[in-house]
């Protein structure tokens, strides 16, 4: 299971304090420029040590492709990568060999496997992502060429929130802040809760939003393929997510029909563009997208690491209380943000894959 996708498929290998980081890309159409400029900087906004908000772990991240590219121009054929490991302190995570840190999947894993790297977590560590930006960085790419574009932003930190509705929002200046946060006075709200936080040896969760725009119609495929059901696996699927909702998710469930069904009106001669009155089903019915932008809100948990002393037990089941060490993330949210795009980009290429190999153009209106 550590396989995402059907026909555009990332395999990722690697754990927090190995060697390296990598992946297998498997189905990228050929003749597609990489743009190494680019891939890496999507890897720099995920790069641990990139602000005061984030762990001090100091990684370059830099990509290293092995296959699958000739001249910059993808194959057609696997494309294997690396990204090497540097700067692990295993030495911090040794008196945690024989304990189980509270909410992390230390447990768990020894449970399933009978053993378990306790160095930072292992394959269960939120560096495995590596991949995942890689591979999403190349399905942007696939992306740019069909008009489909993904942005995703920190909305809220702990109980700040961006409240204003994404199509109010000036989304180019996500990335003019450290928490990525597109309201700039939210923003320095946030960044100075998490600063707060940090002082005090704790963590904080949030809620990133996201919106997927110039996606046709037909995306998704009905019953157990539904495209909201895609998009909700990949992002559960990223380590600390607890919730997924799309379009207007939870709050429907207190609203009557006749207050959010999305009425049709008539439209020109342009079939692979929604014709809709309002957006409350998030651009997706039947589980395939109608060609309305469609927007998205995942939920992070706490990052369980907390530089303050916890009770917990050992393997043996006996009572210790721990004293974390190393440097660890106050709040995942900024460095989460390409690592949701990433995942919202690989999972609608793939969809589209699949669309495009077994339908016929669609009616005109």
């Amino acid at each position: 299971m550590n396989t995402f996708g059907t026909l555009f498929r990332l395999t990722t290998f690697g754990e927090s304090h190995g060697p390296a980081i990598g992946g297998v890309i498997d189905g990228c159409p050929a003749g597609i420029t990489l743009d190494l400029d680019f891939i890496q900087a999507e890897l720099d906004r995920r790069r641990p040590g990139q602000s005061r908000l984030t762990t001090a772990r100091k990684e370059e991240d830099r990509v290293e492709f092995l296959s699958g590219v000739f001249e910059d121009t993808t194959t057609g054929t696997p494309i294997g990568f690396l990204v090497r490991n540097a700067d692990h302190h295993s030495s911090d995570y040794e008196n945690l060999r024989d304990v189980f840190r509270p909410s992390h999947a230390d447990y768990t894993y020894y449970m399933k496997y009978g053993i378990r790297d306790h160095r930072g977590g292992g394959r269960s560590s939120a560096r495995e992502t590596i991949s995942r930006v890689v591979g999403g960085a190349i399905a942007k790419l696939c992306l740019r060429q069909l008009g489909i574009e993904v942005k995703a932003w920190t909305q809220q930190v702990g109980n700040i929130a961006c409240e204003r509705d994404w199509t109010k929002l000036d989304l180019n200046l996500i990335e003019t802040n450290d928490v990525r946060c597109p309201d700039l006075a939210i923003a320095k709200q946030m960044e100075d809760l998490i600063l707060q936080v940090k002082g005090e040896g704790d963590t904080i969760g949030g809620i990133i939003a996201g919106v997927i725009t110039g996606c046709p119609v037909g995306i998704g495929e009905p019953v157990f393929g539904k495209l909201h059901a895609q998009l909700g696996s990949a992002m559960l699927s990223i380590n600390a997510v607890k919730g997924f909702e799309y379009g207007d998710g939870f709050a429907l469930a207190g609203k009557r029909g006749s207050e959010v069904n999305d009425r049709l009106t008539p439209c020109r001669g342009n079939s692979d563009r929604s014709c809709f009155l309002s957006n409350y089903s998030g651009g997706i019915q039947g589980g395939i997208s109608n060609g309305q932008p469609i927007p998205f809100r995942v939920a992070f948990k706490p990052v369980a690491t907390l530089l303050r002393p916890q009770e917990t037990i050992d393997i043996h089941g006996n009572p210790v209380t721990i004293h974390p060490r190393g440097r660890h993330d106050p709040c995942v949210l900024p460095r989460a943000v390409p690592i949701v795009e990433a995942m919202a980009a690989m999972t609608i290429l793939d969809a589209w894959l699949i669309n495009k190999g077994r339908t016929l153009p669609p009616p005109s209106l």
